[in-house]
């Protein structure tokens, strides 16, 4: 069969979907990957034919590309809430403002000009499935166009779907002249003009693919297919000092790709944070660029600052990361069971919060409920808890194992095959 993928123009969504592209290669499969211009090379670079859609992306900006000025991240902090899970706090306001203000960004994402690309090449190349990234709306759109099965390959918790059959319930106990669903309001004459009709499987896929260990899932009344996840990180050359065993304990410092070339930087004091890994009984790995380093005078002697080296090879010989909760950096700590020290922020992100909650909840590591107020003392004194007790290895352990037990993409590449056939209109 042939597989369409579409995900947002970020490097970590884009390497979130190459495993499972290369399972269904393998499996005989043919694979496309639509993005924007300037993620070709990146698809090409994981050995997968790349098709460009709309014009190139510019990172500085997280809403509709009409929108000439983009909001700042933090002034939507009250109402980017979809990690909110509190029922007193899920009224039908709340709701239609979250909504509201994310459908800004699925429309940055998928604008008019990559919605009529992804369409055009989809009903030229006639796939029979579509895979699309959770803020990815294009997919459902050109599957709808051109009569291919669809679902959503998950990225983070589904915090979409728990919300929206919430919302939903409280949009029907409107009156019908006040009910108004943003999401709905937007992507219903985008379906028209290429053909379709809006319902909840556009919002939801006809199923979705869960790279999540079944412990730290939300739970949403919707057909998951479970998948492991296998990290991947982009091509690169494995660094000399990483093929010899540590001399002591290692340390991973790592703030994530998302943050650096996407949200507009970070969101975390870096000399707080090398002020606390200082003097620790640990060779402290830093994965910081130059531009965040401009401002550090000196590097602590036991840090070792890169610019990259992939989560994949360097975790294993670690005892324990820091990091603020971004999906690929947390699932690559879950791969290779190592104890978490998580700083997400405070409020106005995906899902990091909730993410650092389970992991702390399962045991294998600790978080903080807020990184903007975080000292470099009560950081320090985290990792030195991580380190020291052994109860964050054994729940990083038993995440580790869970994940194990999950499905691998080529196992999962059968059910997709039996769900496609059920499910496309060609």
């Amino acid at each position: 069969m042939r597989v369409l993928f579409f995900a947002p123009p970020a490097k970590v969504h884009v390497f979130a979907q190459v495993p499972l592209a290369w399972a269904l290669r393998a499996a005989g499969h043919e694979v496309r990957a639509a993005n924007r211009p300037n993620m070709l090379d990146d698809i090409t670079r994981a050995g997968l034919a790349a098709v460009p859609v709309g014009p190139s992306f510019d990172p500085g900006s997280f809403v509709g590309e009409e929108e000439r000025e983009p909001l700042p991240w933090e002034s939507w902090q009250e109402v980017l809430e979809f990690a909110e899970l509190r029922p007193e706090k899920l009224t039908y306001d709340y709701m239609h403002a979250v909504f509201a203000a994310w459908t800004l960004v699925f429309q940055g994402v998928s604008p008019p000009e990559v919605m009529a690309d992804l369409v055009r090449f989809a009903r030229s190349w006639k796939p029979d499935l579509v895979l699309w990234d959770t803020l990815a709306f294009a997919g459902p759109v050109a599957a709808r166009a051109c009569g291919a099965a669809h679902a959503r390959l998950l990225f983070g918790l589904d915090v979409i779907g728990r919300m929206r059959g919430t919302y939903l319930e409280a949009v029907r106990r409107r009156p019908v002249e006040l009910r108004e669903d943003p999401l709905q309001e937007w992507l219903s004459p985008v379906l028209e003009r290429h053909g379709g009709g809006f319902d909840e499987d556009v919002v939801m896929g006809r199923w979705t693919v869960d790279p999540l260990p079944s412990s730290l899932r939300l739970e949403v009344d919707h057909h998951y297919v479970p998948m492991r996840h296998v990290p991947y990180h982009g091509p690169a050359a494995v660094p000399d000092w990483l093929l010899e065993p540590p001399k002591r304990r290692r340390v991973c410092l790592t703030l994530g790709l998302s943050v650096r070339e996407v949200l507009g930087g970070d969101r975390v004091s870096i000399g707080d944070l090398l002020e606390a890994v200082a003097d620790l009984d640990a060779e402290v790995v830093a994965t910081l660029n130059a531009d965040q380093l401009a401002g550090i005078r000196r590097l602590p002697d036991n840090v070792r600052a890169v610019d990259f080296v992939p989560l994949n090879e360097l975790l294993p010989s670690c005892s324990a990361i820091l990091h603020q909760g971004g999906f690929g950096t947390l699932q690559a700590a879950v791969t290779h069971g190592v104890p978490q020290v998580i700083l997400p922020p405070r409020a106005g992100d995906w899902d990091s919060r909730i993410w650092a909650h389970r992991v702390q909840g399962a045991g294998a590591g600790l978080s903080a409920p807020d990184s903007r107020r975080v000292t470099a003392g009560e950081v320090r004194a985290m990792l030195d808890r991580v380190l020291a007790e052994p109860s964050f290895g054994a729940g990083a352990e038993r995440l580790r194992t869970e994940m194990i037990g999950t499905p691998a993409p080529r196992e999962v590449v059968p059910v997709l095959e039996r769900l496609t056939a059920r499910c496309r209109t060609l």
